[in-house]
């Protein structure tokens, strides 16, 4: 009998650190802050370039919820400018954002700032 609690015990152990291996990425991820000490900004559209990023690394957007906004968008939304009814908004002045694998859009969608180049896009390895 009490062998047979030391191999569940074992089974359990073995799996959650399988489990934990298998997660790690997350352990090692990254967290940028978007936009450095000016946060998400006019012009911000050149911050990302020089920057290394990976699937799983969080981009921490830091902005006033009054004056601007976070959406998350395809590649043709961000080239135009223009957002679908679908895309992802984000409301909050500190969002933490998970990065995908490949490419991951984002702009405010407040009348002339995208235009501004209040917008990134970030490839996620």
């Amino acid at each position: 009998m009490l062998s047979r609690g030391r191999d569940n015990a074992f089974v359990i152990v073995t799996t959650l650190f399988a489990y934990l291996l298998m997660r790690s990425d997350i352990a090692c991820a990254t967290t940028h802050m978007v936009g450095e000490e000016n946060g998400w900004a006019f012009d911000v559209v050149d911050w990302p370039k020089g920057k290394s990023f990976q699937a799983g690394d969080v981009l921490a957007f830091n902005y006033n919820p009054m004056y601007h906004n976070v959406v998350g968008v395809n590649q043709d939304e961000y080239d135009t400018c223009n957002p679908s009814i679908g895309s992802k908004l984000y409301t909050s002045g500190n969002e933490l954002i998970t990065l995908v694998k490949g490419p991951n859009y984002f702009i405010c969608s407040f009348p002339g700032h995208c235009e501004s180049n209040m917008k990134i896009a970030v490839i996620g390895l």
